[in-house]
């Protein structure tokens, strides 16, 4: 019969040496986590989400404002109003500004928007605006996540189908679940490293639509800026495929030393692309809609230059699409991208409203008619701020982003 095992003195010093040591590595897992730097506070009560309104009020009143550096726009989905700044991401009661939920992190947020039904907060850290959360609307809980090299400064610009990442250097379009669809431009660890078709370009706008990436950059040796149009879901996502890329025909930089835009896309509607192009070799300010090959099919002419302010393309709301040149609001046919009308002298973009188009003005909100921009009349705002001012309608709740600041009215 064999002897029972016996634990001597050096099994119990080795198992204690053991048990120290996993402490030791779960302690210091803990201390670099994510988690460590991060509080989720959800919300689990009742959001009713407003019921649209039913007319255009005659006055408006300030109801609450807070902080959001980190929205180009005020953000309202499904019964919530999410304000960024900071490390912080607030769901609120778009009523009273009451916090029902939120997720804050160690990091500076890079940027917020709403797509898909949900908020999506980019954080930066040391690879830059690489951390990415997406965040139930109605209650605060973390959906997807993802993580990849990008630039310290990005701008959003939700496509509908997808999400927009661009920095100066590399984009990114992400569908719903965060999953990379397309990497463009700068590749730090290329796995394949022939895959980009240019190298050393600068990202300068982007838009997108179900079928087509239009990208304006600026590459080395190059006498214009350059349109791309790429597949929005390739085969493989680190290998773009182009429909068509050129150099346009004259220069299309902006002038330097003042605040007149360079190249912009307007809007990305099927396979159409829409670029605002500024003055040059005797063509004054124009809108140039290209096809899915890159072929030029229509130029129209615009009142006014568009300014350094006119970064985000055309937004749609209740079907009518609109883009703020900076100056002007001009009005554009859904699926040609031509420009229908223009509302001059408006500080920013609008929101609809009961069958109306709210565009903010000095001192006011301007409601327009989406059809004719006709402006039917004008609602007094009393603003700290001279602008840009962005609109976002919540059922009667009139929302603006000012400076880092969200601002309700009702």
């Amino acid at each position: 019969m064999l002897a029972p095992e016996r634990r001597t003195r050096t099994d119990l010093i080795v198992a204690a040496a053991l048990a120290v040591a996993v402490v030791v590595a779960a302690s210091v897992i803990w201390l670099r986590s994510d988690a460590r730097g991060t509080t989720s506070i959800t919300w689990d009560g009742p959001v009713a989400v407003p019921a649209a309104a039913t007319a255009v009020p005659a006055t408006l009143t300030e109801a609450w404002r807070a902080g959001s550096g980190a929205t180009a726009r005020p953000l309202a989905v499904a019964g919530t109003v999410a304000t960024a700044d900071g490390g912080t991401v607030v769901g609120r009661d778009p009523g009273t500004g009451a916090e029902h939920w939120r997720y804050q992190r160690d990091m500076p947020l890079c940027a917020a928007t709403s797509a898909w039904q949900t908020v999506v907060a980019v954080y930066r850290d040391r690879r830059g605006c690489s951390q990415v959360t997406q965040l139930t609307a109605a209650s605060g809980t973390r959906g997807a996540q993802r993580a990849s090299d990008a630039d310290d400064a990005i701008m959003l610009v939700d496509a509908g189908t997808h999400l927009i990442s661009a920095g100066d250097t590399r984009l990114e379009l992400w569908r719903s679940d965060l999953v990379r669809t397309v990497e463009y431009g700068r590749v730090d660890a290329a796995v394949n490293p022939n895959a980009q078709p240019r190298s050393g370009c600068t990202l300068l706008s982007a838009g997108a639509s179900a079928t087509r990436l239009a990208v304006v950059e600026r590459c080395p040796g190059e006498p214009a800026d350059r349109l791309t149009l790429l597949e929005p879901v390739p085969d493989d996502n680190q290998e773009p495929e182009e429909f068509a890329s050129s150099v346009l025909p004259e220069s299309t930089a902006g002038t330097p030393g003042s605040d007149t835009a360079g190249t912009r896309v307007v809007a990305v509607a099927g396979d159409r692309t829409a670029l605002y192009l500024p003055p040059g070799d005797g063509a004054g300010p124009r809108i140039q809609v290209f096809g899915g090959a890159g072929q030029a099919v229509g130029e129209y002419p615009l009142p006014h230059p568009a300014t350094d302010a006119a970064t985000i393309p055309a937004t749609t709301r209740d079907g009518i699409l609109t883009w703020w040149t900076g100056e002007d609001t001009v009005g554009l046919g859904p699926s040609d991208l031509a420009p229908r009308w223009t509302v001059p002298d408006t500080i920013g973009s609008g929101d609809s409203m009961a069958g109306a188009l709210l565009l903010p003005v000095d001192d006011a909100l301007a409601v327009v008619d989406p059809v004719s921009g006709a402006v039917q009349r004008r609602i007094s705002v009393d603003r700290d701020t001279a602008g840009p001012v962005a609109v976002t309608v919540a059922g009667e709740i009139v929302l603006e982003q000012r400076g880092d600041e969200v601002v309700a009215l009702h």
